[in-house]
């Protein structure tokens, strides 16, 4: 296949406004698009290779999975072993644990499936998922694994017909995708049946420049590097992706390969130097850039600043050239890795990625056997707990799951409220995701058949008036909106709440099975980083191993904020629950305030459990398991048959 320098320049063009998107520059609202671009010029690039071998009768299905693995898998592999122990460093137990179930979907090129159950492509949790980006990749090797088949059967059957067989198929596709982001926009972005039309319009690209070569057009090539630019700085999270709005770049994409002959200025300016340098190491850098991003979120509890996701993004390009220097090249090499040898590499990398990610997940992230001094080990027997609501529902899960030898199931969404037909978005959570996802855990729990404890936990005040504890961090509900979508003429925030949680009330004790519990969410502390740090032994199969991370920045003893100001802070807020649940006497209030608080203050460190909270308002682990053994001592007064195990 002959060398096109200007298609290394549009993947310049793909990767760039991406690693901007995810380093959370609003400016390339639309740079998530740089992946619609890839997969056109994937799908171009391996059809173009697909007629070259069966024209020369060269054309083997061993070869052409020979090929995507040494340009996959050498590169991958070693940003999967990069992460790992900065994973094991810096993550807490439950993010571990999504982690090592990250490897094993990675491994197993089922990572879109993953994170399509796991979580939304843009919500906010999603931006400290290392491997999150490899769910593109995922696509591709699922729709590389049956398109060579597909083809055969095409030029088997239609012959020179070919392309109007794709159209059709590539017609089909996008059909499913505009039917898919009306009905769950999450499977519709990660699903690799709606991605496979965007793949598909580079390959009927590919026969048409085989069939008529590459013309020179300055205005058809122009118009579109335009759509492309457009897309990028036009579209933005809200924007239905894939569907026909992602027609303009992807037909952007394709007349460039049609149309930007060598001597168009559409070719000679993605040509140069700067922009075809940066597309032969585009995989590279698409593979380094957000495991960088999503450390560097993970261990600050802030937005980590503009210069800092800058200098990532630059520090991705250095990594990725030795990554193609010394990586890429070598294993694309068949005379210094042979084909034997490049199999066996791959099956032994995707074995031992599995095997860490089970073990991983066995142990809740290698976090399970967290042992805190002076606490006695307690549990629960045969309790089973759904969690639903936002993160702070989604953090009392690992205290819950060391009190009790039942199942705890998280059904969480960050940003969420989680009541039925009620919608909450801000500037990071988009309209429509949680409404989608807490009406669908709402129909999972109303069906189940197995007798379960269902404890729904939200935030109050950030969500009904607006505001941050003490003003702190106002970014974090910027644009907070709230709807409910059964009725739309109700605005106010509280009404709106009511409305919800009544409903969903209803709903939950139609099932029989259930217990329902409303937990009060924790008092928000308001200290960055919850004054400390993180305590963690690591058990794996009884070796246990010491995992300790320090960055103390208060005294124990000053750890805690005004009762008073947290008191005037939930008022309105717990006299609506409160309220409410006065006329549900099946549903069980648990109050946590009093446990974490006494008349002057609300504390953030306990003896004997350490520190509380990992940030602002989340729990840490020995937080988490405090929370949760003042609620199982609740329940088993309020309710009954939690008996402990004996210590």
């Amino acid at each position: 296949m002959k060398y096109r320098a200007e298609i290394d320049g549009l993947r310049a063009l793909a990767v760039i406004p991406v690693m901007l998107f995810h380093a959370g520059i609003e400016l390339f609202g639309g740079g998530y698009l740089g992946v619609d671009v890839f997969f056109v010029i994937s799908g171009y690039l391996i059809t173009t290779l697909l007629i070259e071998d069966r024209e020369a009768g060269r054309f083997r299905i061993v070869n052409f999975y020979e090929r995507r693995i040494r340009r996959i898998f050498p590169a991958l592999f070693a940003v999967m072993l990069f992460c790992i122990p900065f994973a094991w460093m810096w993550m807490l137990p439950s993010q571990m644990k999504d982690f090592s179930q990250s490897l094993v979907a990675v491994s197993l090129f089922a990572s879109n499936f993953h994170f399509w159950n796991e979580s939304d492509y843009f919500a906010m949790a999603a931006e400290e998922k290392p491997l999150l980006h490899t769910w593109s990749l995922a696509v591709e090797e699922q729709f590389y694994f049956i398109f060579p088949f597909v083809l055969l059967l095409i030029w088997r059957f239609a012959g020179n017909r070919a392309i109007i067989c794709i159209a059709l198929i590539a017609l089909s596709s996008l059909a499913l995708s505009e039917y898919g982001w009306r009905r769950s926009p999450p499977a519709n972005f990660y699903f690799t049946l709606t991605r496979a039309w965007e793949l598909l319009a580079g390959s009927m690209a590919a026969f048409t420049v085989h069939k008529h070569g590459v013309r020179d057009s300055n205005a058809l090539s122009l118009i579109g590097l335009a759509a492309i630019v457009f897309a990028i700085f036009a579209y933005d999270r809200n924007t239905p992706i894939p569907s026909v709005y992602a027609l303009i770049p992807v037909v952007g994409v394709v007349l460039l390969v049609l149309y930007a002959g060598e001597n168009t200025i559409a070719a000679k300016f993605l040509s140069l130097k700067i922009f075809a340098g940066i597309g032969l190491i585009s995989y590279s850098a698409y593979l380094w850039h957000q495991p960088f991003f999503a450390f560097a979120r993970i261990v600050n509890i802030r937005e980590p600043s503009l210069t800092v996701m800058i200098s990532l993004t630059m520090l991705s390009f250095a990594f990725a050239y030795f990554t193609w220097r010394f990586i890429e090249i070598p294993f694309r090499n068949m005379n210094l890795i042979s084909r034997k040898h490049i199999y066996r590499l791959a099956f032994a990398g995707m074995v031992f990625f599995a095997i860490t990610g089970l073990i991983g997940d066995k142990n809740d992230g290698f976090g399970r056997a967290i042992e805190i001094e002076k606490v006695s080990s307690e549990a629960m027997t045969n309790s089973s707990f759904v969690v639903l609501g936002d993160s702070h529902a989604g953090h009392l899960a690992s205290g819950l799951r060391r009190i009790t030898t039942g199942e705890v199931v998280e059904m969480t969404g960050g940003g969420c409220i989680p009541f039925r037909d009620v919608d909450r978005y801000d500037s990071r959570v988009d309209a429509g995701w949680c409404v989608t996802k807490m009406n669908e855990n709402l129909k999972r729990i109303s069906k189940m058949t197995d007798t379960a404890t269902v404890i729904i936990s939200t935030m109050g005040p950030v969500y009904l008036d607006g505001t941050t504890f003490l003003g702190r961090n106002p970014e974090r509900v910027h644009g907070n909106e709230m709807t409910l979508i059964t009725d739309s003429s109700i605005a106010d925030h509280y009404e709106i709440f009511e409305t919800g949680l009544r409903n969903t009330i209803v709903e939950l004790l139609q099932n029989e099975n259930l217990n329902v519990v409303y937990a009060v969410d924790v008092p928000e502390l308001g200290i960055d980083h919850g004054c400390g740090g993180i305590d963690k032994v690591i058990e794996i199969y009884g070796l246990k191993i010491n995992d300790f991370i320090k960055d103390i920045s208060l005294d124990p003893n000053l750890c805690s904020v005004s009762r008073n100001l947290y008191d005037k802070r939930v008022k309105a807020y717990k006299e609506l629950v409160f309220g409410i649940l006065a006329d549900f006497p099946e549903v069980t209030l648990f109050d946590p305030t009093d446990h974490f608080c006494d008349e002057m203050h609300c504390r953030g460190y306990i003896e004997g459990y350490g520190y509380l909270y990992y940030d602002a308002d989340h729990l840490s682990e020995s937080g988490s398991l405090y929370y949760a053994r003042q609620l199982g001592s609740h329940l088993s007064q309020a309710m009954g048959g939690f008996t402990p195990k004996a210590n």
